[in-house]
């Protein structure tokens, strides 16, 4: 059951973040423009948020949802204290927010993929449970992957620990997360990556 991942996943990454130093709460992340802190605080949005406070902080954005993202995460972050951030991932891991139009699996690929932003960024030695992956990859749309603008033309993402492939041209080859991390148009650390297209992936 999806629901039993996303469980799963917010209690693994509660823990692990509660285990990082204090200092570590500042780094940056793969979300460009955003701390450790910011990028718990935009997973744990939904589950302080009424629907009317929602609509709310979406008008005072003008309706523009990733400027409001933003500044709530900014907000957020700066006025909860570390404990409480984590508190909060931990004690709703049960909780059965949907993000619109993605249903469980797009709540689940929402924890994975800023969990990833996270450690991937931190360069943590954390894999994400394959069986997490093949469920988000399984109900991974192609407008989805056009949401996030990557420009994949002439690659063919090819996992090398789980049998996944997206995409036709030349092989770019790694692990299903840091692949998945690909699709959402982030930048990889070095060496994480193989084949002739990765440094367009990859940090410079």
């Amino acid at each position: 059951m999806i629901q039993d991942l996303i469980a799963a996943e917010r209690r693994e990454l509660a823990a692990l973040l509660g285990e990082l130093p204090s200092a570590a709460w500042g780094a940056p992340t793969l979300c460009a423009g955003w701390g450790v802190a910011e990028v718990v605080a935009h997973m744990t949005m939904p589950f302080r948020l009424s629907t009317g406070r929602f609509v709310w902080e979406l008008a005072k954005s003008g309706g523009r949802f990733n400027a409001m993202a933003d500044r709530v995460a900014r907000r957020e972050a700066a006025e909860l204290s570390r404990e409480a951030l984590i508190a909060s991932l931990r004690d709703n891991a049960d909780h059965q927010w949907r993000p619109p139009g993605g249903g469980a699996e797009g709540a689940l690929s929402h924890d994975v993929i800023h969990g990833l932003d996270i450690t991937t960024a931190l360069q943590l030695d954390r894999r994400v449970p394959l069986e997490r992956l093949e469920a988000i990859f399984a109900a991974m749309k192609p407008k989805q992957v056009k949401y996030f603008g990557t420009d994949l033309a002439g690659v063919a993402l090819q996992a090398d620990d789980l049998d996944w492939s997206y995409g036709t041209g030349t092989p770019l080859i790694g692990a299903a997360q840091d692949l998945l991390l690909v699709l959402c148009n982030r930048r990889l650390p070095a060496g994480r990556l193989r084949g002739e297209p990765s440094t367009r992936f990859t940090m410079v």
